[in-house]
């Protein structure tokens, strides 16, 4: 049996999850949140980590009525991530880990996401679309590593998502991206949008572009301002919402139904932030049900950055064997999920 304490902090959340032989015991988090029309900027966010996150141990250990003596081992998102809230997560790591004498692991965040979606839903072997503010990637699960079968090719989709929310000028609480979901309800005209897949990869950043100019036509070059003006003057916020949604889903869909007959899977997972998306998950729904197939997702407890996500996949490596020297206990800004030799399975 594990007892694993975990904590997340490689964007503008962070979280201490704490776990013991697969039972949640505690999953605390805050969120750093800007004014309307503003992103997170690196150094800011981490200075909000660093006032909070003491209080989120403490908070972990309360909740799930422990001792650090119960503990087994320390885990802390190595990467990938913004570096100043990552090193935020480190730092108080490798303290704990040498304050009260636990080994530290460093965990890889997508990684985290795949096994607490696994842990939580059951799923044994499912193609897996990790969407996020950072990443979107398709990944299939072969010979001790998680396989990517295909990605963004610039930005991520939680990326466009929450950068039209800015232009919008939408509320970043709870978050940007959820903001645009609930406007998307209430869209009811689809407005034709760039639609970009090539083979296995997907790109969002001529989709954001062009909806950014229909968002605002005052900014576009006068070669295409009478087009767009023509376009804009029919289009309604919801509207882009609800046409941006159904075309960056409907990319995603693609991609992961390529996946599931690549590999003859019928099962599909939906982890990171923007897998919370209820659109997302009907969207995918049809898809699976239509191939027989069965989706998995998870809640927002789960499916948004937490730190028991971190303790969870630590826990399963720990379990297996991995150790880590704590002179290796740093972070990397690019880590992808194929580098990780994935020691906890045997399938």
């Amino acid at each position: 049996m594990v007892c694993s304490l975990g904590i997340e902090g490689s964007a503008n959340k962070i979280g201490v999850g704490i776990i013991r032989d697969g039972e949640v015991l505690a999953n605390v988090r805050r969120t750093y949140i800007t004014p309307p029309g503003e992103g997170f900027l690196p150094n800011a966010t981490a200075k909000h980590h660093r006032e909070v996150i003491l209080a989120l141990v403490q908070e972990s250990l309360k909740e799930a009525k422990i001792k650090p003596s119960d503990l087994d081992v320390i885990c802390y998102t190595k990467g990938p991530g913004m570096a100043p809230p990552l090193l935020v997560g480190a730092i108080v790591a490798r303290t704990l880990s040498l304050l009260w004498e636990k080994p530290l692991l460093g965990v890889n965040h997508c990684i985290g996401h795949i096994e607490m979606g696994r842990h939580i839903t059951g799923a044994q072997n499912p193609i897996i679309l990790y969407v996020s503010g950072g990443n979107t990637q398709v990944i299939a699960y072969s010979n001790k590593k998680y396989r990517i079968f295909g990605e963004t090719i610039d930005i991520a989709v939680g990326n466009c998502l929450d950068r039209f929310a800015r232009i919008l000028k939408l509320p970043n609480d709870p978050s940007p991206g959820y903001n645009i979901e609930q406007m998307a309800k209430e869209g009811t005209n689809y407005i034709n949008l760039p639609y970009v897949v090539k083979g296995m990869d997907v790109s969002f950043s001529g989709i954001l572009s062009h909806i950014e100019a229909l968002a605002d036509p005052t900014k576009n070059p006068n070669k295409r301002k009478k087009t767009l003006e023509a376009d804009a003057s029919v289009a309604k916020p919801a509207d882009l919402c609800f046409s941006l949604q159904e075309t960056i889903f409907a990319m995603l869909v693609e991609i992961t139904e390529r996946a599931m007959a690549h590999c003859g899977s019928n099962e599909v997972l939906i982890v990171g932030g923007v897998g919370c998306n209820e659109r997302l998950q009907k969207m995918m729904g049809i898809m699976c049900e239509e191939r027989g197939g069965k989706l998995f997702a998870i809640d927002e407890r789960y499916c948004i950055d937490n730190g028991l996500m971190i303790a969870h996949a630590g826990a399963e490596m720990f379990k297996s064997g991995s150790r880590m020297p704590f002179e290796e206990s740093f972070v990397t800004q690019r880590y992808r999920t194929d580098e990780v030799l994935v020691t906890w399975r045997d399938d």
